[in-house]
């Protein structure tokens, strides 16, 4: 099969105008000017997708499809524990078959918006038995064990088991203050054992600063009176309880300015709060882990600003996701790029698409393989329209409508 359109954006260099793309199967096999391609590979079926211009499908990095049903339900709240609390009540109102619909929904929605692969985090590893995702899925079991920590080896193992049947997967232990070290630590066993993925929340708020930096707070608070041990409250960042956690223990390596590895590498949501220390101990790491952003989820909460240039200069991998619908209005990258910029208008239009599409594919360890249009890459693609009046990653990012034209894995 050959497909042409007015522009072709590889992610490689400039657009190619009248390009084209040959496919066979679910991989793309040859990308280039339309008269070489068809050349190349005559007698091929052609679709002529005629003044659009097509690019690779975008990726969404973290995503709650759980909470699609939640979408308007929870008015910002102050402080970040209140909405805690104000979720945990409307998490408690929904069924197994809520939880089925709300998942196949948020799937639907966000194809519809351009997204053919996404990372999903989800609390209910055994359901996903029941659901046949329509763009390529990464689940990732949420794990949580702050009311009963001693089961935490039991519920890594589970949620693994419950995973495996998927063709991709991986863990999410959900955040340093409600998964115990006992969790991540199994977390990255199984990891290790099974080859798959590894994401969590940190840093996400001023709330989890205080709980962890200065053992006080609304968080702090809310935590101990559900029981929470506290004993690791009032004496480091989450970054650095988070790094003494999963990483090396403490020594003079950071002191001495050489190297700090993490075992494992990690996707990181948010990383929206961060002292002057903990980017000196981010300097040290020798392994730069990935770092999910997710800007209109971040405007909700009125969180601290993302320090986007900084972790960029120090080498770590900036993608993008939407975080779920209890926090945002839909789920479209497109709008995710456009906020982005408006907090970033430095960034250009080119590098914001990076964070949706290359960005992605690094950060779910696919690079080889997603995020770009190339040979021997998955025929993931979308096709927008393209007027050619103004900068066509200009035209991407303003684009605000359902796309109609999309192909995941060779098929439409």
């Amino acid at each position: 099969m050959i497909i042409r359109a007015r522009a072709v954006v590889t992610m490689d260099g400039l657009p190619i105008e009248n390009g084209a793309v040959a496919i066979s199967g679910n991989r793309i096999i040859d990308v280039g000017k339309f008269p070489e391609i068809s050349a190349r590979h005559s007698g091929q079926q052609l679709v002529d997708l005629g003044e659009q211009v097509m690019l690779p499908g975008l990726i969404n990095a973290h995503c709650h499809l759980d909470y699609t049903c939640l979408r308007g339900q929870i008015p910002p709240k102050k402080p970040f524990a209140d909405w805690i609390r104000a979720i945990n009540t409307e998490k408690a109102r929904l069924s197994a078959q809520d939880y089925v619909a709300s998942i196949a929904e948020g799937f639907a929605e966000a194809k519809r918006f351009g997204t053919t692969t996404i990372a999903n985090l989800t609390a209910f590893p055994e359901l996903i038995a029941r659901i046949d995702p329509p763009i390529r899925t990464w689940w990732f079991a949420e794990l949580i064990d702050v009311r009963s920590p001693e089961r935490a080896n039991e519920l890594v193992d589970l949620a693994a088991e419950s995973l495996k049947p998927a063709a991709n997967w991986g863990l999410a232990p959900h955040a340093p203050f409600t998964a115990s070290k006992d969790l991540y630590r199994r977390c990255e066993e199984v990891v290790r054992r099974e080859n798959v993925l590894l994401t969590t929340h940190l840093a996400e708020s001023r709330e989890e600063m205080s709980l962890f930096r200065d053992g006080a707070g609304p968080l702090y608070d809310f935590m101990r009176s559900i029981g929470r041990p506290m004993d690791d409250c009032g004496h480091e960042t989450p970054l650095r309880l988070f790094s003494d956690t999963i990483g090396a223990p403490p020594s003079t390596s950071l002191r001495t300015g050489s190297g700090r590895a993490l075992p494992t590498e990690w996707i990181i949501a948010h990383l929206n709060e961060l002292a002057e220390s903990d980017f000196e101990l981010l300097e040290r790491f020798t392994g730069k882990f990935h770092v999910v952003h997710s800007p209109r989820s971040h405007d909700y909460f009125a969180h601290s600003t993302f320090a986007f240039r900084r972790l960029r200069d120090l080498g770590f991998n900036i993608c993008l996701g939407t975080d779920s619908l209890a926090s945002n209005e839909n789920l479209s990258l497109f709008a995710e790029m456009r906020a982005f910029r408006r907090g970033e208008p430095a960034v250009s239009p080119k590098e914001a698409l990076e964070m949706a599409t290359v960005n992605g594919g690094r950060a779910l360890g696919r690079p080889q393989v997603l995020g770009r249009i190339r040979a021997n890459y998955f025929a993931d693609l979308i096709a927008i329209p393209c007027s050619g009046i103004t900068d066509v990653f200009e035209e991407i990012l303003a684009f605000d409508q359902p796309v109609h034209w999309i192909m995941v894995n060779g098929k439409t």
